[in-house]
């Protein structure tokens, strides 16, 4: 376990565990957190993984956490690495089994007070809408060659099937595609899981959450992305599913076969990898680009689902639902950084990250660019969840990224142990919460209580200047596997 004298305070809330650590780093492990949450950080394995990924051949500058970081595969969540597109490496545990888990911010035009009486039927409504829970399908069962065409396609298929609108593509990170993706480099497997499961939000932490802008931080900015006091908001929080964990278990296994052919020696086998310009490499950089995109197509065809709901349960006055912004917190892209003075071209892992690009940045959709690329940060459930936007200190500091929620501080197992479903609901209902969830297991698994506290988390960030509070959202709904 990492120990606190090992870290180097050298700002406010950054902290640094020096390469001289341990003689295999290649570069220094970062950590952005307050002197409370690293206490917390401190508790798992989390900080030890950063290290390791510091070992990865052609990593650039340090090895990133953001302060909701926990333990994960490999890799910690929360976990940024930029790496050499000649001499580095790709790592499927970078990115997570979850390929593009992400989250898509819908904002109405009624207020709280006009749904309100409407609320328990517009949940139970949302319920029966999108499916919810492990391996259930959906209503869309796709022929291979159509799943091909949303692997390769992306949202762009979705609104050509009629299920979108062309100015929802403005609003979604890469616009819902990235070009690189081959449906080839899928498995069977793969394709066979996840041919029901466009349209469906699994279980875990996934959800859909019905709430209102409790608090505006930033009025001026908050004009800009369209968000005012009390309005109603939808937020969707799903990936790829089981196609996308079988992208991940595919490759890992072809990558851990490849290790030594590479002359890879690593600290832990979960950090298989491969060279980024190795045939496993770019075949599983297409084959997660294409996950990818089978992820934002299943956001869209979710957001299709609660707009069709939303105009059940309200009607002609429920006006319509706008995407405000769709990001993906579990991905690798190539992007253009500026590296000990010199832009470079890079591949930035991002796992239980999201990208935070600042004002001007040219990816930023051109009505967002004079304040910055939104970035949204779900919080636990029962508790707050936050809009913020992209700072100029991500593209100094943390390869254009920040968090990408509250993160756990509980296991799954220990909330089991620690949480009462019946007595968790009636507090949510205390709280004017109203839940639908499948399965008592995956309510009491994403209690309040399992999470930090996301104040906390986006504290850090916009004290570190990656990224500026916007807006705070309280939930009054939450749908759940």
């Amino acid at each position: 376990m990492v120990r606190r004298e090992q870290l180097h305070q050298c700002g406010p809330v950054v902290w640094e565990i020096p390469p001289t650590v341990r003689p295999d780093m290649r570069v220094p492990a970062r950590i952005y957190a307050s002197a409370e949450l690293l206490e917390q950080i401190l508790r798992d394995r989390s900080l030890e993984q950063l290290i390791n990924v510091a070992t990865l051949p052609g990593i650039q500058q340090a090895a990133i956490v953001m302060p909701d970081v926990h333990e994960g595969y490999g890799f910690p969540i929360g976990g940024i690495a930029a790496m050499d597109l000649q001499e580095g490496v790709i790592s499927p545990g970078g990115i997570g089994y979850d390929i593009n888990c992400g989250v898509r911010l819908l904002v109405s035009e009624l207020s709280v007070t006009e749904v309100q009486a409407r609320l328990e039927q517009l949940a139970k409504s949302l319920y029966q809408a999108v499916p919810s829970g492990v391996g259930r399908g959906g209503r869309f069962k796709l022929n291979v060659r159509e799943l091909d065409k949303v692997l390769e396609y992306g949202v762009q298929w979705a609104l050509a099937e009629g299920y979108g609108e062309e100015e929802d593509l403005n609003v979604i990170e890469s616009r819902g595609r990235i070009p690189e993706a081959d449906a080839g480099a899928v498995s069977r497997e793969a394709k066979e899981r996840g041919r029901d499961q466009l349209g469906t939000m699994g279980a875990g932490n996934h959800f859909v959450e019905v709430g209102y802008v409790d608090k505006l931080f930033d009025e001026s900015i908050g004009r800009v992305l369209g968000l005012k006091q009390k309005q109603v908001v939808v937020l969707i929080h799903t990936g790829s599913r089981g196609l996308g964990h079988q992208v991940a278990t595919d490759y890992i296994r072809i990558m851990l076969a490849a290790l030594s052919r590479y002359n890879i020696r690593l600290p832990d086998r979960e950090l298989a990898c491969a060279p980024l310009q190795s045939p496993e490499g770019q075949r599983y950089f297409r084959a997660m680009c294409a996950a990818a995109n089978f992820a934002w197509t299943n956001r869209q065809l979710i957001t299709w689902e609660v707009r069709q709901t939303w105009q059940e349960v309200f009607g002609e006055s429920g006006g319509r639902l706008r995407i405000l912004y769709d990001v993906a917190h579990n991905i690798a892209k190539i992007e253009q950084h500026t590296i000990e003075g010199r832009t470079q071209r890079v591949l930035v892992h991002r796992k239980g990250a999201t990208r935070a690009f600042p004002p001007g940045h040219p990816e930023t959709p051109p009505m967002y660019r004079e304040v910055g690329q939104p970035v949204l940060i779900p919080g636990s459930m029962g508790t707050a969840s936050y809009v913020l936007v992209g700072a100029p200190g991500s593209m100094e500091q943390t390869f254009g990224s920040t968090c990408h929620g509250a993160g756990r501080q509980m296991s799954r197992h220990a909330a089991k142990r620690a949480v009462d479903a019946e007595r968790l609901r009636s507090e949510l209902r205390q709280r004017g919460i109203v839940v639908q969830a499948g399965s008592v297991r995956g309510l009491v698994e994403e209690a309040p209580i399992a999470y930090k506290d996301v104040d906390a988390v986006v504290h850090v960030v916009h004290t570190a200047g990656i990224a500026r509070i916007v807006a705070r959202l309280r939930p009054i709904a939450v749908i759940k596997g």
